[in-house]
């Protein structure tokens, strides 16, 4: 019931307008009529109702987000009797960091580390409740005029203590291609150095104004991680400094050990850069050697083309003996 409008009302809640629309829900801004303090509620479009993968995801967005409680996780408020299937959530000044991202393009340095480290708190405590968000991205983080920032849409969030689901069973909780990880990407389940990755993407991204892996399409950009270097930061913007890269390379690291263990220790590091140690990378000398997986597509594709040639030929023995 996705077509309500201004002054309608939705069991205790007055609904005061429109927020956002997305293909899957409508969020609108409401006035909870208990206590008059202003809420979010977010209503699935009716065809998405019947849909057993978005349904899983938005009870399971609502049950991580009524458990957790920071001032850098959007909160999901309880709720009781409800006569359709919504979820109210505190309602939030402000905009998604996207939007600050595509009007500014680049951001400073000092400004885009003090965003990545709210960002990395925010982290650090789902983490410590034994939840990994999964699908880090500028448009799963609100922020506002003061730069504080709370993490949205935990729809395919990973909760330790809840039944597992993999990648083979739902391809949703890959999330999206340009900020998922190398492990991912290989359809592993990820864990909360994934999300480290993530935000490793994104303080490149807010850094030199564009993403560091790319392609013409998913599968390019995907693998474009697993091939290839990014150009390094440096080269983009010779303001940012030698230690500053550095903790975008530790963030980045293909090979999950390798990576920030923690969000706690990329804190640290984005507080204390002076005491950063700037290693000897071949990422920052050999970014411009590019590899392709054309070599794997093409052997792909003569797989599935031989494979009707064997069943054919298979049949044709079994029929002559």
């Amino acid at each position: 019931m996705t077509s309500l409008h201004t002054g309608d009302q939705l069991d205790e809640y007055r609904i005061d307008g429109v927020a956002a629309r997305s293909g899957m829900a409508s969020i609108f801004r409401a006035t909870d009529l208990r206590t008059g303090l202003p809420v979010a509620i977010k209503i699935p479009h009716p065809e998405m109702e019947g849909d057993p993968v978005f349904f899983d995801r938005f009870h399971r967005e609502g049950d991580i987000g009524r458990k957790l409680d920071h001032p850098g996780v959007m909160k999901v408020l309880p709720q009781n009797g409800q006569s359709q299937v919504y979820m109210v959530m505190e309602w939030v000044d402000g905009h998604l960091l996207r939007q600050l991202m595509n009007e500014q393009r680049k951001l400073p340095p000092e400004r885009a580390t003090r965003i990545a480290i709210g960002i990395a708190n925010a982290l650090d405590y789902i983490h410590s409740h034994g939840i990994v968000h999964r699908d880090l991205k500028p448009e799963n983080i609100m922020i506002d005029a003061n730069d504080n920032i709370k993490l949205i849409d935990f729809g395919i969030a990973a909760d330790v203590a809840a039944r597992r689901l993999t990648f083979a069973k739902f391809s949703q909780t890959m999330g999206t291609p340009d900020y998922i990880s190398p492990e991912q990407v290989k359809g592993k389940r990820g864990d909360a150095r994934s999300d480290i990755f993530a935000l490793g993407v994104m303080l490149y991204e807010m850094l030199a104004g564009k993403v560091p892996f790319t392609g013409s399409n998913a599968f390019l950009i995907m693998n474009d991680r697993l091939l290839n270097n990014p150009v390094p930061p440096r080269e983009v913007d010779p303001s940012i400094s030698p230690q500053l890269q550095e903790i975008i390379y530790r963030a980045l690291e293909r090979e999950p050990a390798k990576r920030y263990a923690t969000a706690k220790e990329m804190i640290l590091d984005m507080e204390h850069q002076d005491q950063v140690g700037v290693a000897e990378r071949p990422e920052s000398r050999d970014w411009k050697t590019r590899r392709t997986p054309y070599g794997r597509k093409i052997l792909f594709y003569l797989m599935l083309f031989m494979i009707p040639i064997v069943v054919f030929g298979l049949l044709l023995w079994v029929a002559r003996h």
